[in-house]
């Protein structure tokens, strides 16, 4: 069965129509055609033509009193050419979105608004918390209250709206300066028998039904009209329920009120192209840092070498020993160029990844999600592998072999780095289980930045430690005569 179904597939438009005006609600549809298998699938994609749509949408909907937009993705993890989806959606009073919803709890009000003025608001989600919103339009004024599923009562004061919610751009805030009643919306299954009102603590009186859910007390705006004030409004109902929900509200437009810090990074930072330049820098780190060495010339040492020395030595043995420079070399170009693994990405359809994107189905969808996985490549295998190979070619310049080196470096220090090294490279080997359960035995196999990975790191460990101590004869006299 369908639940709130509206359409199969597409971004539409839809007019709801009242007395005092119109109201629009655009749909914005992200989601990826093909769809591949999570994790890829976490970003959604705005085509060219797409967006056009939407921009015939906006359009009409500047007819309307309010726009409403909402779709499952939030604008930080849409990818949609210029002008982008922010530009596109800036007529409108709010964007409603999934998704992220809460964070797995960290951010419970995961809200933050556009510079143009436009609300951004995930709502946490209905499967297991069983969270939903209810929105009123109060005199154009918009309010909206995120609720769980048979907590009641249920309370949404609509006037005076919240000033932390408020865009100057888009609703008429004048008028609650004008206002006569405080408005509330009230509901529950059982008859309602108390609505008060507070401000700044002040009780101001018991709010009278008006009709249905709306309460209403008479108030004189003009006392609040300099700074910020506090109301509340607790709702009793005949099982013995209350309910308690205020806000902050303000008449002076001047006045100031941020979202916090988190919310509006997460929200409004495009995380694609943030992750698209981290990627691209680390990976050009690392080749740099090769190549430095592998052509600047070595120092010599000179007395006890610190830490510092050691370290550079090691990269020095490193980048000038052929067989490790140039499987590092290769290993980080691969990591840009992909494919890093072929497999069913969508269920009967066999496609690529790469670092830039997805090929699947004929189509190609472009990288998001790759660039964070390619991030979390680098960091925690990658650098990892390279500085755990220098560590080892530096023993063996020291004289050490595998056995060896146990006994004469700090064991505890030895221990703790060849775990490290054994953690890093079994989530390795986890990742090309899921490779498989996820994307296929094909996957597992045709998989040179999982499974054949595995492989090389082995040989690469296996070679600094069986290395003929005549490859590096040099290097061990110079660590020897350091030493002595």
């Amino acid at each position: 069965r369908k639940y709130s179904a509206w359409r199969k597939d597409g971004s539409f438009h839809h007019i709801h129509t009242t007395s005092f005006g119109n109201y629009s609600f655009i749909c914005v549809d992200a989601t990826l055609s093909p769809g591949p298998k999570r994790p890829y699938n976490f970003f959604g994609i705005l085509n060219t033509n797409q967006m056009k749509e939407l921009s015939l949408m906006a359009s009409e909907g500047l007819k309307s009193n309010h726009t409403i937009w909402f779709g499952h993705f939030p604008t930080s993890t849409i990818i949609s050419p210029a002008p982008g989806i922010r530009t596109l959606m800036s007529s409108a009073t709010a964007y409603l979105c999934g998704h992220l919803h809460t964070m797995g709890g960290l951010m419970p009000a995961l809200h933050s608004q556009h510079r143009g003025g436009t609300l951004e608001l995930e709502l946490g989600d209905w499967m297991d918390n069983r969270r939903y919103r209810i929105l009123a339009f109060d005199h154009d004024l918009l309010s909206f209250a995120d609720l769980n599923f048979e907590e009641w009562p249920v309370v949404l004061i609509t006037n005076p709206k919240s000033f932390l919610y408020s865009s100057s751009a888009h609703e008429p805030l004048v008028r609650i300066l004008y206002s006569t009643h405080i408005r509330i919306l009230a509901f529950s299954p059982s008859v309602i028998i108390s609505v008060e009102v507070y401000i700044d603590g002040v009780h101001l009186g018991n709010a009278h039904q008006v009709s249905g859910p709306l309460y209403v007390l008479k108030w004189s705006p003009q006392n609040y009209s300099e700074g910020f004030h506090h109301i509340d409004v607790t709702v009793q109902d005949a099982s013995g329920r209350s309910s308690t929900r205020g806000h902050i509200f303000a008449m002076e437009e001047n006045l100031s009120l941020r979202f916090g810090f988190w919310p509006s990074l997460i929200l409004l930072t495009d995380h694609y192209v943030l992750a698209r330049v981290l990627f691209a820098l680390i990976v050009l780190m690392q080749i740099a840092l090769l190549m430095i060495f592998r052509y600047l010339q070595k120092p010599a040492l000179k007395g006890k070498p610190g830490l510092l020395t050691l370290t550079s030595y090691s990269l020095h043995v490193f980048s000038k020993t052929n067989t490790f420079y140039y499987s590092i070399l290769v290993l980080n170009l691969y990591t840009i160029l992909g494919p890093w693994f072929v497999g069913e990405l969508i269920d009967g359809h066999v496609g690529a990844c790469f670092s830039f994107g997805v090929f699947v189905g004929g189509s190609f969808l472009q990288g998001s999600l790759t660039y964070v996985v390619g991030i979390l490549q680098m960091l925690f295998f990658n650098l990892p592998l390279m500085a755990y190979l220098c560590w080892c070619l530096l023993l063996r310049c020291q004289g050490h072999s595998f056995r060896s080196h146990i006994h004469h470096v700090r064991r505890l220090m030895a221990v703790l780095v060849h775990l490290a090294m054994a953690l890093l490279l079994s989530w390795q080997v986890y990742s090309c289980y899921f490779l498989q359960r996820t994307y296929g035995t094909l996957a597992f196999f045709l998989s040179p930045m999982r499974t054949w990975l595995v492989v090389l790191t082995s040989a690469l460990i296996y070679k600094t430690w069986t290395l003929k101590s005549s490859e590096l004869r040099t290097y061990i006299v110079e660590m020897k005569n350091c030493q002595s």
